[in-house]
């Protein structure tokens, strides 16, 4: 039996990686998914026996089986009624249970145990640390991004970082003595609640624009402590399992601090707080340069085009006009227009997410093109149509070394011949600072709502008939 389970095991991490390998690409992500998924059924299937659980009834099992049931209802709800825009929250709730449910198990383990050894004991330390920390984080970036109790700015004081490294040391001499004495629970729930504290008090600094990046951060350290639990537990699956998920995890954590122009380092110590402008500042760039257009006007500059690219950005996704968006794209390709769509890695709320969005409308994959695949061919553009993006084409990040944003990878729109601008207003983007493309002599804002403007040019296309 002990076979069959490593087998069983062994064949569930395959899947693990295969899947993640998947969620890479839009066109495999749904099979990536499903095979994370089955991977997940048989690692707990495999647990089950193992533990010698299924099968063998009574109130355990039905305990057991009670949690299923209620945990598969929750999930499949949540699931379902979840908008796109609000899935960093969930990610970040998600990661708040991970976290939770580490630093629960190996607390349990360590009160049923008699003499556990060393190895044990530093699990143990490791997972109620990282646990509690990303618990406690991950429920202040949800609350944060939710708008619940906290402010979506970032909370500051004096002697901040000071006291969080007094709090790590404290929790860390916690630590040495549970390994010391791991027979008294008060050390492990000292550290637990230390732990606790030090997690709000590293993620409250964070504004809620950069609350991505943190929860990237928490997702891979949720996955460090369940490989922790795993060590407690002596279970190959979790340890393989949550070391995927905490590898993963700082992947996309580096993608996104390359992205947005974040230090790692900052994100590690809870200090990546938004930059500010005053208003001063935003008049001096758009005072008397901005210049409004309607969507007949847009349609001309259509009529004339022989190439178009659309810019997706989070107000196409709060607007949900991904369909809109595809339905204008294939009205002119009908005309003749070649029309493709610059995707930036960071582009919405989380990686991937105008990849989603778009391919939720049945958008060509083929149609979607990277950053660095597009930004070549933008000098070749009549006409960008940018919906809701801010910082991700801002040209200051290529003009400006004193820019907040200098140095981030931006999509390189103010190259085309004409930038067509669809916003709600004038407002920053998550790095607080105006956008000299809006005042640009070759851009054009059509301030609105992105689905209702979106349905105006198509309307205007048609009429231009």
């Amino acid at each position: 039996m002990d076979s069959v389970i490593n087998l069983i095991y062994l064949a569930a991490s395959v899947l693990f990686i295969l899947g993640i390998r998947g969620l890479t690409h839009p066109r495999t992500a749904v099979r990536g998914n499903l095979l994370g998924a089955t991977g997940m059924l048989l690692a707990v299937v495999a647990t089950l026996l193992d533990q010698e659980i299924l099968g063998s009834g009574g109130q355990a099992f039905g305990l057991l089986l009670g949690g299923v049931v209620l945990g598969a209802a929750i999930g499949a709800t949540l699931a379902l009624r979840i908008e796109l825009t609000a899935m960093p929250e969930m990610v970040a709730l998600l990661n708040a249970f991970g976290g939770g449910a580490s630093a629960l198990v190996a607390g349990a383990v360590l009160v049923g145990a008699t003499d556990p050894p060393a190895q044990t004991a530093v699990a143990t330390v490791a997972s109620g640390l990282i646990g509690s920390v990303t618990f406690w984080g991950s429920l202040v970036a949800f609350d944060k991004l939710r708008g619940l109790l906290l402010p979506d700015r970032p909370v500051l004081f004096p002697g901040q970082q000071a006291l969080n490294g007094l709090l790590a040391l404290a929790a860390l001499g916690c630590g040495v003595m549970v390994v010391s004495e791991p027979g008294s629970i008060a050390f492990y729930a000292g550290l637990v609640g230390i732990a606790s504290v030090l997690g709000i008090l590293l993620t409250i600094p964070i504004g809620g624009a950069d609350m991505p990046v943190a929860i990237a951060l928490l997702n891979s350290y949720s996955g460090l402590a369940a490989a922790s639990t795993g060590f407690v537990l002596n279970n190959n699956i979790l340890i393989i399992t949550g070391s995927l998920v905490g590898a993963s995890g700082l992947i996309l954590t580096r993608i996104m601090c390359k992205a947005m122009n974040r230090s790692l380092i900052n994100v590690l110590v809870g200090a990546i707080a938004e930059a500010s402008v005053s208003k001063s500042d935003a008049d001096a760039i758009y005072a008397g340069r901005v210049k409004s257009t309607s969507a007949e006007e847009v349609a001309m500059l259509f009529d004339g085009a022989r190439r178009a690219v659309i810019v997706p950005g989070y107000g196409l996704a709060v607007s949900q006009a991904q369909h809109q968006v595809r339905d204008l794209a294939n009205l002119l390709e009908s005309r003749g227009v070649e029309v493709e769509y610059a995707i930036h890695p960071v582009a919405g709320r989380m990686p991937g997410h105008m990849n989603v969005l778009l391919a939720e409308a049945d958008v060509d994959y083929d149609k979607l093109k990277e950053m660095d695949a597009i930004n070549p061919s933008f000098e070749q553009t009549d006409v960008s149509l940018v919906i809701g993006a801010n910082d991700i084409v801002n040209p200051d990040a290529r003009t400006d070394p004193g820019s907040p944003i200098a140095g981030m990878p931006i999509l390189n729109v103010d190259q085309s011949r004409t930038v067509v601008v669809i916003k709600r207003s004038l407002s920053p983007g998550f790095a607080g600072i105006p956008n000299p493309l809006f005042a640009a002599d070759n851009t054009l804002m059509f301030f609105g709502d992105g689905k209702q403007a979106v349905l105006d040019l198509i309307a205007a296309v048609k009429e231009a008939d």
